[in-house]
């Protein structure tokens, strides 16, 4: 008789990563459920959205249900510093980061995919909304979860051939509706549990106060001023705005005004008008192509947020982790620290982090872009 195939489940006592846990059984793996221990504030321990005593009890009860052994896996120090120290130290560059993405660069497709290596299982599973597809040609491929609304793919463009290769998405082919329905049909008493928020080591507070409480130095006030260079009101602090934000500027003017760039060397916020915030172009670093690197622009759908619609553009490949995106139109609210992720259709190929750059025009993002890059650089 074969052996079973083992498979460690990340679970966070939500209905996700217990459903998938529970298909796993169905389907006659050997299971593992693992709970990771992440950093909070000190004092604030029972906040963690990620990690409470209530969520890790619910995890084991759920793991007891089903038979399965679980374990708890303690990574506050690392996630301290992968993760929290990233996110202020983002902030404090004029950034606006998105730590899942790096969570799933560090945390769960490094530290922990580690973790159950060492139990010496085939795969990791986790309740992610994607999927995971093999390709004669590309190998394995990243596709974009059944339900449209709660895909997962944006904050998983980090993964490569091979974490794909030793992940499993087991609910990534159903909608929420249905994840919840299993969840009553496998009898796991928490169908009706709400789903678990990003930021996890915020607690039920505002990124705003953690970062006064953890940085006060980086949340200096400081003028605002338009791209003239006309002081038109003063900020509490670069952190607390966002790109593209129109409104709580506290300031009065005869024409709606948008931030459009942070300078944290002056410590000024910039603002102007719609069409001052709109850009066609934008830098793109860490750049992971998920099936390799195309080395030439090729067209493509991009996502500048999480929750952002995907527009039409060209992405041309520069070194080989960086890249310019030329957008077929003008978009709005491009936020330095975002991700910027590439598809095709359904299938993900991969993404960056958008990096700081200019306001300029595209012949001289693609000039200079070009002009730095020996890969693309014309040989005779």
């Amino acid at each position: 008789m074969d052996k079973k195939k083992r498979v460690v489940v990340a679970m966070s006592g939500g209905v996700d990563s217990s459903v998938a846990a529970a298909l796993l059984v169905e389907q006659g793996y050997e299971v593992i459920g693992m709970m990771m221990r992440l950093w909070s504030e000190p004092g604030c321990e029972d906040d963690n959205r990620c990690c409470t005593p209530e969520q890790m009890n619910d995890a084991r009860r759920i793991a007891d249900q089903l038979g399965i052994r679980f374990y708890v896996t303690d990574v506050k120090d690392y996630f301290r510093k992968t993760i929290v120290d990233y996110f202020v130290a983002q902030y404090a560059a004029g950034n606006t980061p998105n730590p899942c993405i790096e969570c799933n660069r560090h945390i769960r497709f490094e530290y922990l995919l580690d973790q159950a290596m060492a139990l010496d299982a085939d795969y990791l599973a986790t309740g992610h909304y994607a999927r995971i597809r093999h390709s004669a040609v590309n190998g394995y491929e990243l596709w974009q979860g059944v339900d449209e609304k709660k895909d997962q793919s944006y904050v998983l463009h980090v993964m490569g051939q091979s974490e794909l290769s030793r992940v499993l998405f087991p609910i990534g082919e159903y909608e929420k509706p249905k994840v919840r329905a299993l969840a009553e049909q496998y009898n796991l008493n928490m169908a009706k549990k709400s789903d678990s928020q990003d930021l996890c080591f915020l607690g039920n507070d505002t990124y705003q106060n953690f970062l006064i409480r953890n940085a006060p130095e980086i949340a200096a006030p400081g003028a605002i001023v338009t791209l003239g260079g006309t002081e038109v009101g003063r900020h509490t602090g670069l952190p607390f705005y966002t790109i593209g934000q129109r409104k709580g500027l506290g300031i009065s003017s005869p024409q709606p005004l948008f931030v459009i760039k942070k300078d944290t060397e002056r410590n000024t916020l910039i603002v102007g008008s719609r069409e001052e915030l709109g850009q066609t172009t934008l830098t793109v670093q860490r750049v992971n192509w998920i099936n390799g690197d195309p080395a030439v622009p090729i067209p493509a759908a991009v996502k500048i947020r999480y929750k952002a619609k995907a527009l039409p553009a060209t992405v041309t490949p520069l070194t080989a982790d960086t890249a310019v995106v030329t957008f077929d139109d003008p978009v709005f609210g491009i936020a330095p620290g975002q991700g910027a992720v590439f598809y095709e259709g359904g299938r993900c190929l991969g993404g960056g982090i958008i990096a700081k750059s200019e306001l300029r025009s595209t012949a001289q993002a693609i000039a200079q872009a070009i002009a730095h890059s020996p890969a693309l650089t014309p040989t005779h």
